[in-house]
């Protein structure tokens, strides 16, 4: 069996989610209340046996650092590493990474040591999924393939937003287009229901196969697709060209998948969490996901009426109604606050009884949300405070908006990390 080598692209900017991404890169936003997103590719490796991982990284990438080298430790006595690739000049290289390819490319020198026909996994470090990657890899295997792509049946009005192809009965992939618009195009792209159903999947109102952006390459493939050309991203040029010189086939995938690529999607994605039986599950003790481990005490709730939501470790509670929302670590909501819909990334610490008194002096509110709220619709980052009588309400809310601790996209309003909003504000103002 070829030995495996796992590449995870972490250096992304994440523009369409600031302000969340102001201060970090996409793959180190929280999420869930206590895990990162990077959290998410690395647990689906280490679950699939595969221990070999470089992360590659670039913009804001010292929070993403310092979770990854407090959390991932392996055995001494194993070869196994999670090793990160910070980008850096080199003689070869003086730029930054132009793309996913180039970001790999800059750093083939890694695997060097692997044999031609080892595997290169290739991964996104932003994504919400659970996959066993073996079964990817034993697939690409028995097609005796030089590339293989996970793809996911999606409907016509997403495919735009994806690389798009059509495959060959035996699942080769023929053409492949990123992100077409064109209505010709993506009726050219279309695949009958047939096609879904060889697969086990109800077609539904799924028309077309998009890639999730995870790769399987031949490393001797991956080599010379990178150094013969200067193509910087893999699904625009590396993809379209490799069809016409190597096998590349189409790995189905019927699982959720999320690409939590704009605050509406993240912010739909963790809400959906709070479900009775979301259609992503973290209470799975036979694939958990993993993340930094905390020595926080239980949530305290005072008295609270809660419903369909998620408490985290060292969170107190209040007399409040809570509704849909998400509470994270080390969280305070304050007496007569009323939350819906709310996700609260919580607090890198417990602020100690001076701190609360030189809050006080200071006029300041403690970190948290104060007492007698109305907070509907809301993403607030890590050590925010809100004072009391806050309201921020989704009546007469614009789709976009900012000021000076606030920004709204898609219809949410999202509190900065660290921001400050005084006693008595009303968000939108009025």
């Amino acid at each position: 069996m070829p030995s495996v080598v796992t590449m995870i692209l972490a250096g992304g900017q994440g523009t369409r989610l600031f302000p969340l991404t102001k201060d970090r890169s996409k793959p180190a936003v929280p999420i869930a209340g206590k895990f990162r997103l990077i959290d998410i590719p690395i647990s689906n490796c280490i679950h699939s046996n595969y221990r070999k991982i470089y992360i590659i990284t670039q913009f804001a990438a010292e929070s993403l650092h310092r979770h990854i080298s407090t959390t991932y430790r392996f055995s001494i006595f194993s070869k196994d590493f999670i090793t990160i690739l910070a980008a850096q000049q080199t003689m070869e290289s003086k730029e930054w990474y132009q793309g996913t390819a180039d970001a790999v490319r800059q750093n083939l020198r890694f695997i060097d040591s692997y044999r031609d026909d080892d595997l290169v996994l290739i991964l996104s470090g932003d994504h919400l999924y659970r996959m066993d990657y073996s079964e990817f890899v034993r697939y690409h295997l028995d097609n005796e393939a030089d590339i293989s792509i996970a793809v996911i049946p999606i409907s016509r009005d997403r495919a735009s937003q994806f690389g798009i192809m059509k495959i060959k009965d035996n699942c080769q992939i023929e053409t492949f287009h990123e992100k077409p618009k064109e209505a010709h195009v993506l009726d050219e792209l279309a695949v009958p229901p047939e096609v879904f159903r060889q697969q086990n999947i109800d077609p539904g109102e799924k028309t077309h196969l998009a890639s999730m952006g995870i790769y399987v390459f031949k490393k001797k493939v991956l080599r010379e697709l990178l150094e013969a050309t200067n193509f910087s991203d893999f699904g625009k040029e590396v993809i379209p060209t490799s069809l016409k010189k190597y096998r590349v086939f189409a790995f189905f995938f019927d699982g959720y998948w999320e690409d939590i690529g704009t605050i509406k999607s993240f912010f739909q994605a963790q809400i959906e969490l709070t479900d009775i039986k979301p259609r992503f599950n973290f209470y799975d003790e036979d694939r958990p996901i993993f993340s930094h481990p905390r020595f926080l005490p239980g949530a305290k709730v005072i008295d609270a009426s809660i419903s369909k939501s998620i408490l985290c470790d060292g969170s107190i509670i209040d007399p409040s109604v809570i509704q849909d929302s998400i509470i994270g670590i080390r969280s305070r909501v304050g007496k007569g606050s009323k939350l819906s819909r709310v996700i609260m990334m919580g607090a890198d610490y417990f602020e100690t009884e001076k701190q609360l008194e030189e809050n006080k002096k200071l006029g300041r509110p403690n970190i948290g949300i104060g007492e007698n709220c109305v907070i509907e619709q809301v993403i607030i980052d890590k050590n925010a405070r809100i004072g009391n009588n806050v309201k921020i309400e989704v009546k007469d809310r614009p789709q976009t908006a900012s000021g000076k601790d606030f920004v709204i996209a898609d219809g949410i309003v999202v509190i900065p990390k660290g921001a400050t909003i005084p006693d008595g504000s009303v968000i939108p103002p009025r």
